[in-house]
């Protein structure tokens, strides 16, 4: 009795652990999505910000909106294509290690910009704007070769993937379209099988030329001895006589 409360207890802490587990795991991936979704909603109110600022507003502070909103795009495009492509092709994640390093200067520099855009000297962040924008044009520079070289790698891959098979594919519909041949296996086995005919059908002539034939010695032809004449093959069929046909004259019988 003591034995099965201790395994029913134990079962029980087991499913209050598993739960509590599942629970947790839930809760951190909803936390999670909501993180995800709470950065996502910010960031496009963010870009749609700069976006306006850089449209409708002139002098230091649509530069800097500008400034920002190309340093962001570039980093993000460049970040996507670098993710999608490890997928495929492990030789990437160099260039991401790289990307993420130079994503430290991208998100420095842009909050740099971001504080500039609250400076209320507006001559000194003039000033500075020059050195930001080289700065900014070096970063994405940088982000625009490697997304493109990732690119550039993806599409030669399948570029040569399809010359490939389409090669593949030429050579088996020609192997498909050649029904006139006969496999090279049948005509090995058909000439190998009168080559086998030939030499078979030579070697009785041969024997045959070296092996003199014996004549017969001549003897004396028996003297022929009169025979009678064949008989008719067709003996002449009886007339038949009816009873209105006169008798035949004496004369006529010769």
């Amino acid at each position: 009795m003591e034995v099965a409360l201790i395994i029913f207890a134990l079962m029980l802490l087991a499913v209050v652990g598993l739960g509590a587990y599942l629970t947790v795991k839930a809760v951190g991936a909803a936390k999670r999505g909501v993180e995800r979704t709470v950065v996502e909603a910010r960031r496009a109110v963010e870009d749609t910000t700069l976006r306006a600022k850089s449209f409708g507003q002139v002098g230091v502070v649509g530069a800097l909106a500008q400034v920002r909103l190309d340093l962001r795009t570039s980093m993000r495009a460049t970040q996507q294509a670098l993710a999608d492509g490890v997928q495929a092709d492990a030789s990437l994640r160099e260039s991401l290690v790289l990307f993420e390093q130079l994503s430290a200067h991208g998100h420095e520099l842009d909050g740099q910009l971001k504080r500039l855009e609250q400076e209320p000297d507006r001559q000194r962040t003039a000033e500075l704007l020059p050195d930001l924008r080289e700065r900014a044009a070096h970063i994405i520079k940088a982000a625009d070769s490697l997304r493109w070289a990732a690119r550039d790698r993806a599409r030669r891959f399948a570029a040569d993937d399809l010359s490939l098979l389409s090669e593949r594919i030429e050579m088996e519909s020609g192997a498909l379209r050649d029904w006139s041949r006969e496999p090279v296996d049948d005509l090995a086995a058909a000439a190998a099988e009168w080559d086998a005919a030939q030499a078979a059908g030579s070697a009785p002539k041969a024997n045959a030329q070296s092996t003199p034939t014996p004549q017969p010695q001549s003897q004396p032809r028996p003297t022929p001895t009169p025979t009678a004449p064949p008989a008719a093959l067709n003996p002449p069929t009886p007339t038949v006589q009816y009873p209105w046909q006169k008798a035949p004259r004496p004369e006529s019988a010769g």
